[in-house]
């Protein structure tokens, strides 16, 4: 039996670009939408035959701004998926949105179209703070987003938060998170503020305009933000993310586990078949690369995939690198039995050289026959994986 896969759909529209952005996404290109849907559909075609023994057990259309497209070509790309793969019944169906491009109608078309997980980037629950960072959207308008999602039937529903901001006061992340709480999220995703590298945020701390966040008060609200939600009922699963029992991203979980998935759209990542490639980031290039392939899939000729511009295939070395890089974010850690059984070496034994400072500094342990983070771990994580990257 074939192994199952995931699929990502990277929608690249966005209304306005943050300053902290360094997604693959564009502002002012919304006149691209019908044709960007329709080449979804076309690229979904092209990997029908390659995908054609397996099942897809999640869906995730990620950005961007996914909720710019409007439902009709929803409904075009979900009949293309489900024209070309064998998206299993109960896929956990996932939709990255924005506050200020949702209500109620919008998403009980989603609900119809089998969407069952929706991610709402709140990102805070202040204005002042929220206009730092260029959101579009107010907290009031967050809390009416979360609010429609529910009145319209969504079951499984997460909020993003973003911590560490330039001078950000404890107490202003405190009430950003019981805001959140507030709203019983099914599941919270919560990131530190990065900056990064050819952002106008990285430009604003490199001019002096804008002071970089504090390494420091981020660990503070980090800590704080564990124990509360711990206390609230959240399971703390990866670094960045809690969730109620059940409601673990499966999506994510294909990342974290090192599992195959099939990214489709402009700029897009996939694992399949034992080799990492990538999609051409600009759009209007991306569409043109996808006509060409589809072209040669019409006449007959040699699947050629000229959206593809990268492929590296993956060896033994990289593979048990990946294993213990990714499944260390998952709090549960990975399982030494079967890192032996996937790899036929200990991973302790493999690993001791690189590994040997992480346990020194208290920052990885082995429990229960897992390598996992340690709490302290958690704040340091990168110290841990840049020793465990191949050479």
């Amino acid at each position: 039996m074939a192994e199952p896969f995931s699929l990502y759909l990277h929608i690249p529209f966005c209304t306005a670009k943050c300053g902290y952005c360094d997604f693959n996404s564009y502002a002012g290109n919304e006149h691209l939408i019908p044709s960007y849907s329709q080449a979804l559909v076309k690229e979904a075609q092209l990997w029908q035959k390659t995908t054609a023994e397996r099942t897809v057990t999640t869906v995730f259309f990620g950005g961007g701004t996914p909720s710019l497209m409007p439902v009709d070509e929803m409904a075009t790309m979900m009949e293309g998926l489900r024209a070309a793969f064998d998206i299993l019944p109960d896929a956990e169906i996932s939709l990255e949105a924005n506050p200020s491009s949702l209500d109620e109608a919008y998403l009980r078309g989603l609900l119809e179209l089998g969407f069952n997980r929706l991610s709402i980037g709140v990102q805070s629950f202040h204005d002042e703070e929220l206009q730092a960072l260029d959101r579009l959207h107010s907290a009031a308008e967050a809390r009416e987003a979360f609010q429609a999602a529910r009145s319209a039937g969504f079951r499984n529903v997460s909020i993003d938060l973003i911590f560490g901001l330039p001078e950000q006061e404890m107490a202003s992340w405190q009430e950003s998170v019981e805001a959140a709480l507030a709203l019983e999220p099914d599941h919270i995703s919560l990131y530190a503020l990065t900056v990064e590298q050819g952002t106008p945020l990285a430009r604003d701390v490199a001019r002096g305009r804008t002071p970089a966040p504090s390494p420091d008060a981020q660990a503070d609200q980090y800590e704080w933000t564990e124990q509360r939600l711990a206390d609230a009922g959240y399971e703390h699963y990866e670094i960045s993310n809690w969730a109620k029992p059940g409601y673990r991203c499966e999506h994510n979980m294909t990342y974290w586990r090192c599992r195959e998935y099939l990214g489709l759209g402009a700029g897009a990542h996939s694992y399949l078949d034992g080799v990492r490639f990538a999609v051409a980031a600009l759009p209007t290039k991306y569409l043109e690369l996808v006509d060409e392939s589809w072209k040669d899939l019409q006449a007959g000729g040699e699947m050629k995939m000229r959206q593809v511009i990268s492929g590296e295939p993956i060896t033994p070395e990289l593979a048990m690198s990946d294993t213990l890089i990714l499944g260390l974010r998952i709090n549960d850690g990975v399982s030494l039995a079967q890192f032996q059984e996937q790899f036929g070496v200990d991973a302790l034994e493999r690993f001791a050289e690189e590994l040997s400072e992480p346990f020194d500094a208290g920052l990885v342990e082995e429990a229960n026959g897992n390598l996992r983070l340690t709490k302290r771990g958690r704040l340091l994580g990168n110290e841990v994986f840049v020793r465990l990257l191949p050479d």
